[in-house]
């Protein structure tokens, strides 16, 4: 067997791959490793926050995990269907242990996850993950309270709207006057973002935010913008947000139409933050996958990049052994470490608005500040992950690099949640780029054909 977890947590096709018989064993093993013991003297148990997107599986995953953390003498706060994000902020207020979020985040609506926060919201390391993914392989090691020590499960129904207080006190400037359409992916933010952004001032259309199990990110959501960008245009909108189905992520629309991704939100944020003092020792940190024209903008105005793999776990750890305050992925994963202990789509689209709003600026005028390179991103669904490796491969990448010289750059990686590799190439003019990228892709699909 592979690696338990990927990128983001244990993901994979509910109840095939993800089981409630493993969602269980998750949730044991994660009770061992990041809960105390039982204080057996006062009887008091150790507490877990589950939380979940709304896909139909949901129901059945976090019954299961629920008796899992209760069955290793952890009590469980239910808070139901609420942003990644959001649970995070509520392990730490809380006071709780450990978080569990059974979500997909952007996949189609079959597959699941769980996601792991350790106490105070924070994601967790790989070493922490191997201690738990051992214990996942050893049932035996397991301990098995019985009476009194068995843990309890209880409802949070204010979860939500501590979630907004927390969101609406981070926010520094009102966003009165602003008109937005948000799709909300018919995912777990579909009450609490355009809540959030109504409170804040703004006049909100929500399109996409009736879930109903079966229609989280279908056609929508920050992965499909063409009907954000519709509703937009339809109601004359200043700009327009899309979030994924777990809401940890944000991307935006123009008042024309033009999609601003991760890396343009986060070179507007990054100026703001240094014109008010917030950005600390003036670095930004991001994946590899961020555009060279993010690279360049932030060159230009005195601010340093420092790059980590992919994943914003790893943003996260860069953040916080160098003490810094903003970072991100390309994707739209944006994390303000003054303010949260992930991305938080939400969070970051109050901060984006609250800059339109203090300057005056539309979206378009703030996002030109980053001039992206024409990038390709190909996902090509292989049968082997271990193709990215593969002599052919490797000569492909290596002469399109020869290629495009000190004028754009290959990244070949594959994904930590599906059976795909992905290719991603910037040059020069968006035809060079599209010709490299497909012939990268085109060596990766011979080299592990499905």
């Amino acid at each position: 067997m592979g690696r338990l977890f990927g990128t983001d947590g244990v993901r994979g096709l509910a109840n095939a791959e993800l089981t409630p018989e493993l969602a269980v064993a998750v949730a044991v093993s994660a009770a061992h490793v990041l809960a105390p013991e039982p204080d057996e003297s006062t009887g008091r148990r150790p507490v877990a926050v589950v939380g979940r997107d709304p896909r139909a599986s949901g129901d059945m995953l976090e019954a299961a995990v629920v008796a899992g953390l209760c069955s290793a003498g952890t009590d469980v706060l239910r808070v139901g269907v609420l942003p990644t994000p959001a649970v995070a902020h509520l392990v730490a207020e809380t006071g709780a242990a450990f978080g569990v979020v059974l979500s997909a985040s952007h996949n189609p609506m079959p597959d699941n996850g769980i996601k792991l926060f350790a106490a105070g919201g924070q994601k967790l390391p790989d070493d922490v993950e191997d201690a738990i993914e051992r214990l996942v392989a050893a049932p035996d090691g397991w301990r098995r309270p019985r009476g009194g020590a068995i843990g309890r499960a209880v409802d949070h129904a204010a979860g939500a709207d501590r979630y907004l207080e927390h969101l609406l006190g981070a926010l520094p400037h009102r966003l009165d006057g602003l008109r937005l359409v948000v799709d909300c992916a018919n995912g777990a933010a579909s009450a609490v973002s355009p809540e959030a952004y109504r409170r804040a001032g703004a006049e909100v259309i929500a399109i996409h935010a009736e879930p109903d199990g079966l229609n989280i990110n279908a056609d929508c959501g920050s992965t499909h913008l063409g009907s954000l960008i519709a509703a937009v245009a339809e109601h004359g909108a200043d700009l327009g947000i899309a979030h994924d189905g777990d809401a940890d992520r944000c991307l935006a629309v123009t008042a024309d139409g033009t999609a601003v991704d991760g890396d343009q939100i986060m070179g507007i944020l990054a100026l703001a933050m240094r014109e008010s003092g917030a950005l600390t020792d003036d670095v930004l940190v991001v994946t590899v996958m961020s555009n060279l024209g993010l690279h360049l903008a932030m060159r230009e105005h005195g601010i340093e990049v420092a790059t980590t793999a992919v994943g914003d776990r790893y943003v996260l750890e860069l953040l916080r052994s160098r003490g810094l305050a903003l970072g991100g992925e390309q994707s739209g994963h944006v994390v303000l470490p003054q303010h949260a202990t992930t991305g938080d789509g939400t969070l970051t689209a109050l901060q984006l608005m609250a800059r339109m709003a203090a300057t005056g600026a539309s979206l378009a005028e703030l996002a030109a500040v980053v001039r992206p390179l024409p990038q390709v991103l190909l996902n090509v669904r292989v049968a082997d992950k271990a193709a990215a490796a593969d002599t052919g491969v490797q000569d492909s990448v290596a002469s399109a690099e020869r290629e495009l010289g000190d004028s754009g750059r290959v990244l070949l990686r594959p994904s930590g949640t599906e059976p795909l590799i992905r290719v991603m190439v910037e040059a020069a003019t968006q035809p060079q780029a599209a010709e490299t990228a497909e012939k990268i892709a085109a060596a990766v699909r011979a080299a592990s054909p499905i």
